[in-house]
């Protein structure tokens, strides 16, 4: 069997006239429509779940979007299904952008940039997430609300290098600290903080 070219799109509500009409103006590609809020993650959505089944089985050898946001409920969670189709040769077709992110078997660089820069806000995020937990933690501890643990809270050596294994791999191998954060799609930062754990 041919691989196929597929379309992912989701809808919030149910329009069974505008599902008919995204079929019939797609007609040469397998069309995967979860109709859901955009908070679910994409590998929960019952769609979503069967393109990367199709996709881990090589059955299709492109994915349209209209838009980056529609592959996953965060960063994340995005920058999580993007890994995903990289790794199986999946190309993304993103309409919105008028790009591709491989071009004849390739990473296609400018693809590569937007995304490590996703990377980076999606990291930015986290930080800023974790620095208001910290905060919200100080603050409960001075009024003697504070519930969760208090000894071990800083990841481990082993934790944070099982977290971040692209990264380590691709140390491993020699590339740049640049070429690193766009290959594994995280911050210089983290990069950095890898690199001297495995020194």
């Amino acid at each position: 069997m041919d691989n196929m070219k597929a379309r992912y799109i989701r809808i919030s509500t149910p329009d069974q006239n505008k599902e008919r009409q995204l079929i019939n103006e797609h007609p040469n590609e397998l069309i995967f429509i979860d109709v859901c809020s955009g908070s679910v993650p994409f590998n929960q959505r019952t769609k979503g779940k069967e393109l990367l089944e199709a996709v881990a089985a090589t059955k299709i050898d492109l994915v349209s979007v209209h838009a980056i946001d529609r592959l996953g409920r965060n960063l994340l969670d995005i920058l999580t299904t993007l890994k995903t189709f990289t790794d199986a040769g999946v190309i993304l077709k993103v309409d919105n952008l008028g790009i591709d992110s491989m071009i004849k078997g390739k990473v296609n660089p400018a693809f590569n940039l937007i995304v490590s820069v996703m990377g980076n806000i999606a990291e930015m995020e986290r930080e800023t997430m974790l620095e208001r937990q910290r905060e919200g933690i100080a603050i409960a501890k001075a009024k003697g609300n504070y519930k969760g643990r208090l000894r071990g809270t800083k990841e481990s050596k082993e934790e944070i290098l099982r977290k971040y294994p692209e990264v380590v791999k691709h140390l491993k191998k020699g590339q740049s600290l640049r070429n690193t954060v766009k290959l594994a799609g995280v911050s210089l930062s983290t990069v950095q903080k890898v690199k001297g754990l495995l020194l």
